[in-house]
């Protein structure tokens, strides 16, 4: 079946993104990171390309781009290295791929499609996730590649400490966010998937895992409702199983997409201090972008209508 709607959104993250905090040069920046990855998402589905492929692509161009925290840019662990986490997954057959605690990888979501689709399994992590990925051929990077200063410095405040910071860049006039990048996007051929990806805490320890690799809390496709990929406080998306409870209220309880991402999103997550959001879209091509955070770095366009980029509340 071929449709005429199609569509696609994305995040790099939401938190305590202020106007007043950043700098009109940063602005700029971020700006030109969501239009790049959305153009290049977007060019896929404009081309009749598949959803799976559109989502993988975005999110790759986010992972490259160094001012998220993904790939390239990924934050620093309490062992001065980078544990990258992404997941990726298909509506049609709910196939999903992920990895976890995985190094020098250029590009984590590609890794997680890969493993969907040839490894056999669904989730796999750390040292051997990363041999599979050489077995494959996937490109890896030096340690050099991931470093990115802002990134160091942000480490170095609190690597003496036992505590963990969110991607937390105050100091560079960022305010505070949870760096995590991801896609959802709807095909012609009336096909959904997600993706997400993300470089985990600043000066995390024990090899700690947010949400973004867990399929039904960071990542969620399902033809039949919607897909979904989160950025927040991981903890809490883990506990509230964030991406399947939207879908699980639309097919069981008949909410719209727009009803059941507020009522998760600006209620049941607030209620326990769950702070963060994520980006939707459902099989009719409806798009939501909710956050309970000051900002959200999002992106996103409909069938042919313009590309649209925000990144504060307004």
């Amino acid at each position: 079946m071929f449709m005429n709607t199609h569509g696609i959104a994305i995040h790099g993250g939401a938190g305590t993104i202020l106007r007043s905090l950043m700098t009109p040069e940063k602005e700029a920046q971020y700006i030109k990171g969501l239009q790049d990855a959305i153009v290049a998402g977007n060019s896929v589905l404009e081309k009749g390309g598949s959803s799976t492929d559109a989502v993988e692509i975005a999110v790759m161009s986010l992972e490259n781009f160094p001012l998220f925290n993904a790939g390239k840019g990924a934050v620093f662990t309490n062992k001065g290295t980078h544990e990258m986490d992404a997941s990726i997954m298909e509506g049609l057959t709910l196939e999903a791929g992920a990895v976890s605690g995985i190094s020098n990888v250029q590009n984590p979501v590609h890794l997680a499609r890969v493993v969907k689709e040839k490894s056999g399994h669904v989730f796999l992590s750390g040292a051997d996730a990363e041999l599979f990925a050489k077995q494959m051929g996937l490109p890896f990077q030096p340690d050099e590649y991931f470093y990115e200063e802002g990134r160091y410095k942000q480490w170095q405040e609190v690597k003496d400490s036992d505590g963990y910071q969110l991607d937390h860049t105050v100091n560079s006039g960022e305010g505070k966010k949870f760096g995590t990048v991801g896609a959802v996007a709807l095909d012609k051929y009336g096909n959904l998937a997600a993706a997400t990806s993300t470089g985990g805490m600043t000066n995390k320890r024990f090899g700690r895992i947010g949400d973004t690799p867990m399929i039904g809390a960071g990542t969620y496709a399902n033809n039949k409702t919607c897909a979904i990929s989160c950025t927040g406080h991981g903890e809490y998306f883990i506990r509230a199983v964030v991406a399947y409870d939207i879908s699980c209220l639309m097919e069981y309880k008949g909410m719209s997409l727009k009803q059941a991402c507020d009522f998760v999103v600006k209620d049941k997550l607030v209620k326990f201090g769950g702070e963060g959001g994520l980006v939707a879209i459902d099989p009719i091509g409806n798009i939501e972008l909710p956050f309970n955070s000051e900002g959200m770095y999002r992106a996103w366009k409909k069938g042919d209508g313009k590309i649209e980029v925000k990144i504060y509340e307004d």
